[in-house]
């Protein structure tokens, strides 16, 4: 019963540490999306904002 528990942590240390490895390899292009992802969402909410804004002006300026 111990034995395959410490198989188990083993397993799961081998595959965490594959996954950093992973991110450590993929770090430029993963910050790249990232930081695509953020300008399209401001992008898109600063568009939505000044939409709302003419459309708000136009009710209460006409």
């Amino acid at each position: 019963m111990l034995s395959s528990f410490k198989e188990e942590r083993s397993g799961r240390k081998l595959r965490t540490g594959r996954l950093t490895h992973w991110v450590a390899r993929h770090r430029r292009p993963i910050a790249t999306h990232m930081l695509r992802g953020a300008c399209y969402g401001f992008g898109t909410g600063a568009a939505g904002f000044g939409f709302w804004w003419i459309e708000w002006w136009l009710q209460h300026n006409l």
